[in-house]
């Protein structure tokens, strides 16, 4: 089983950061996991301002050179693990800005005639969404109606044929109460058990 984790925080030094160091772990114990690949968007300087104009047109952008090595991760990849905070109720702008150009037209998905329905080209991978909030887990479930899950599984992830999509989610976790231990321990324990 093949891994890409794209993690999508300013820093390493953050309660996200920490996560990420337990997918590691976790994915070094894991007897399926054959190799991994982490992308790093804010290391890396992933620019997510989506840019049209001067012979550059969003219908050609499944063909961009400046992406054809994380088309080739995508393409690569069994399982995709995304590890990102929830600001205003959704993923960081970068990580948006990930799907946005990468997850291009005639490479994640097409449009099928004759009616024009979307199908998804990503078939047969699975994905884990691990996020981080400092609001308590019951807010986003009954105040946003889990807004986030909603359109991560069916406007993203099932968009471009994920059928298997699963989330870990850390609420409340500016707490004192030692929730960030047990975030870290489940983490670990998660992907230590993840299967393609």
């Amino acid at each position: 089983m093949k891994t890409l984790v794209v993690y999508t925080h300013p820093t390493r030094e953050s309660l996200n950061g920490a996560i990420l160091e337990q997918v590691i772990q976790g994915l070094k114990e894991n007897p399926n996991v054959d190799d991994y690949r982490i992308s790093d968007l804010y290391a890396e300087g992933f620019d997510p301002i989506l840019r049209f104009g001067h012979g550059r047109r969003r219908r050609d952008m499944a063909m961009d050179p400046d992406f054809a090595s994380r088309r080739e991760d995508l393409n690569w990849a069994d399982v995709l693990v995304f590890v990102y905070p929830i600001w205003w109720g959704r993923p960081p702008a970068m990580l948006l800005g990930f799907f946005d150009q990468v997850m291009a037209r005639d490479f994640a998905y097409r449009y099928k005639p004759p009616f024009d329905l979307p199908e998804g080209l990503l078939k047969g991978k699975k994905a884990l969404c691990i996020y981080t909030s400092k609001a308590p887990r019951f807010y986003n479930r009954v105040f946003l109606r889990n807004s986030h899950r909603v359109n991560m599984r069916r406007s993203v992830l099932r968009f471009i044929g994920l059928d298997k999509v699963s989330f870990l989610e850390f609420g409340n976790m500016e707490s004192r109460s030692g929730r960030r231990v047990k975030a870290l321990e489940r983490t670990r324990r998660r992907i230590r058990k993840l299967a393609a």
